[in-house]
């Protein structure tokens, strides 16, 4: 397993952070976040009272907790509490601090809205677009964005009949489609383009969006014709669907005499069209 250790920037002052390859998390220390919401003069105190309350109050914060060890202010490394993602956000929710409540208001916000687009899924496919537009994508790539997201929901639909389980088969799966179709696993497209947590999908090039809806679409109709009963056949599906957009992907390269597998990653994108304007 590669690691990868950094610092970042967090109102101007340093949290140190893990990427780590396996999981595919981000890992924040508690210590410096916690100094950084609380203004303590010992965050580690701090965080050691606020450790024993959340475990009184039944909290699975500081039972699920991994520990890592980071470099400190000596230059040393020592085991450092860490949370991922999810974790800090449940964190924040726990100290009353002016500077955590714009945190607390976002994730009320974000809560709602959750709720209202549960209620009406409509709501959340306009402010899926308006978040894509916002980034800078053009309408024409998002409406295609969209697309893919409801070939990969007929996809995923079709996976959970046949008894698909959800996370790692679905991973598997979907690492078969990905492989057969790019000659990359999803992992090795993912560095190609030097992402992380980043949706893959989203940083396509629109021919490589296209080819992976094409590959999707493809295994979807398969399996529908096949209907498979065990995890090897719809893994054998998933290869041969990935397989047919494969070989589009070789034709079109053999007609044009260019790879269509890109590093381009979506900032870069968008700074090639701007130039190309």
């Amino acid at each position: 397993m590669t690691q990868e250790s950094t610092i970042k920037l967090f109102d101007d002052k340093k949290i140190r952070v893990h990427w780590d390859d396996e999981s595919e998390e981000w890992y924040f220390s508690i210590v410096d976040i916690v100094g950084v919401l609380t203004e303590s003069a010992n965050p580690n105190n701090y965080w050691k009272v606020l450790k024993n309350r959340l475990l009184k109050e039944g909290s699975q914060l500081v039972t699920n907790c991994n520990q890592l060890k980071m470099q400190s202010r000596d230059g040393k490394y020592y085991k450092t509490d860490v949370a991922d993602t999810e974790q800090v956000l449940r964190l924040i929710q726990s100290i009353p601090s002016p500077k955590a409540e714009p945190f607390k208001l976002w994730l009320a916000r974000v809560g709602n809205e959750r709720i209202e687009e549960i209620e009406d899924p409509e709501i959340g496919i306009d402010r899926l677009m308006e978040i894509y537009l916002r980034k800078g994508y053009s309408k024409e790539w998002v409406n295609q964005r969209l697309k893919s997201i409801e070939i990969r929901k007929e996809l995923t639909d079709e996976w959970e009949r046949r008894g698909v389980k959800k996370g790692q088969e679905y991973a598997i799966l979907t690492d078969e489609i990905t492989k057969a179709w790019s000659s990359l696993t999803t992992k090795q497209y993912k560095w190609l383009k030097d992402l992380k947590k980043e949706n893959l999908r989203d940083h396509m090039t629109n021919l490589e969006l296209v080819l992976n809806m094409l590959a999707e679409a493809t295994t979807t109709e398969i399996s529908k014709e096949k209907n498979p009963q065990t995890f090897d056949e719809n893994k054998a599906i998933a290869k041969q669907g990935g397989t047919i957009a494969g070989n589009t992907r070789k034709e079109i390269e053999e007609k044009t005499g260019k790879p269509i597998i890109s590093n381009l990653n979506a900032k870069q994108l968008e700074n090639k069209d701007k130039k190309s304007k």
